[in-house]
């Protein structure tokens, strides 16, 4: 009976990631027709080059076998690249694009969205980690640096001695596309200890955000969605 059990669960699991594929599939194909041509021929010219390899060698076999499994994998690795383009290319210029990334920087960091925002949509989202503090902004430059001046100052009422970084998403001088605001923070230095980490993330909850006052969607926000009146604008 247990076998069985753990069969249908893995039976299940494996369903559920061709679904998941299909889907991210169809997403990608989408804003990139060209993909499943590109996939394909990736993983037939690896598999192509080392069987011919294996004819030279007189081991066709061998490496036939091996040449098929480094084919799934190139076209594998290939595909989430692909796919993982076309998902920012369809999230850029969403307000809120860039709380749906930092949702997936990884382990070890504390997001909470919108932690400042105004009535232009300008917001301002926090990662707290082993870097310290990351703030990351998103919408008109000449709007978010006060935004992002006036966060500062309010942390340094609960938080000192934290390092604290600013990122502007954007394609302009001085700021970090969305695609790789992930990877600029991975990239930061890590300063703090574990208990230096909790310690700033309960003293930054216990100071409250926008969040808690105003209810907003995860991932990118509506283009319609405006700050209600009475809305706090920082």
């Amino acid at each position: 009976m247990a076998r069985k059990a753990n069969t249908g669960s893995a039976d299940a699991a494996n369903q559920g990631r061709l679904k998941q594929i299909a889907l991210t599939y169809k997403m990608t194909r989408k804003a990139d027709p060209k993909v499943g041509l590109v996939v394909a021929g990736v993983g037939i010219v690896v598999l192509g080059v080392l069987l011919a390899i294996g004819f030279l060698i007189g081991h066709p076999v061998y490496l036939g076998i091996l040449g098929f499994v480094l084919g799934l994998l190139a076209a594998a690795i290939v595909f989430g690249r692909r796919a993982e383009r076309a998902a920012f290319g369809q999230m850029e210029g969403q307000p809120g694009a860039a709380a749906a990334v930092l949702q997936n920087v990884g382990r070890g960091w504390t997001t909470t969205p919108a932690v400042a925002m105004n009535r232009s949509q300008d917001v301002v989202h926090r990662a707290v980690g082993r870097a310290g503090i990351v703030l990351v902004a998103e919408g008109n430059p000449n709007r978010v640096k006060p935004l992002l001046a006036a966060e500062k100052k309010r942390m340094n009422r609960v938080v000192v001695d934290v390092p604290v970084t600013d990122i502007i998403v954007g394609d302009g001088e001085g700021q970090v596309p969305l695609k790789k605001v992930r990877t600029t923070m991975l990239k930061l230095p890590r300063v703090l200890t574990g208990p230096q980490v909790t310690a700033a993330n309960d003293r930054l909850r216990a100071m409250g955000d926008l969040m808690s006052n105003m209810p907003l969607p995860k991932g990118p926000m509506p283009k319609g969605m405006r700050m209600p009146r009475g809305g706090k604008t920082r």
